[in-house]
């Protein structure tokens, strides 16, 4: 590297004053500052090659971690249960109910949406009246055929 006392008097040391040797003539366009002049331009390339490989590879590894997260998401959706009365899909706070086992207080209709599940229940809470009911009147009526006979005056 080579520059001259005129042309550091003329521009400062910070000026385009600094020409490497074997760099074209010695003329003006072929000068430089002092650190371009210094500069190794084989070294900058091969960390700018050295930078994009690497963004490459981050770019190729953050690619396949979005893929194996589809995958694993479309995988979950194929698992997903669906209600066995009108066949929606379930969400994920009644697939956790579902598989969720409490001996004894578990969820009594695992296999069934919230809404075909409160509709089940619903079922089963009136089934529950109309046999209590029943029961009711065969009772009465079991007391009734037992007070009407010619002998029922006697008894009570």
């Amino acid at each position: 590297m080579a520059t001259s006392l005129d042309l550091l008097r003329e521009h400062g040391p910070a000026g385009r004053i600094f020409w490497r040797f074997g760099r074209g003539s010695w003329s003006r366009e072929s000068f430089q500052p002092l650190w371009d002049a210094i500069g190794n331009p084989r070294q900058i390339a091969a960390e700018a090659d050295q930078e994009a490989r690497w963004k490459a590879e981050q770019e190729a590894h953050q690619a396949e971690q979005r893929r194996r997260a589809e995958q694993e998401a479309a995988e979950r959706e194929a698992r997903r249960p669906v209600c066995a009365d009108c066949g929606v899909k379930f969400t994920d706070e009644r697939w956790k109910a579902g598989i969720a086992v409490d001996w004894g207080r578990g969820d009594s209709h695992p296999h069934l949406c919230d809404d075909c599940k409160a509709r089940a229940l619903e079922a089963e809470r009136q089934a529950e009246q109309a046999e209590r009911e029943r029961q009711e009147l065969q009772e009465e009526a079991a007391q009734a055929s037992k007070a009407g006979g010619w002998l029922g005056r006697w008894r009570s």
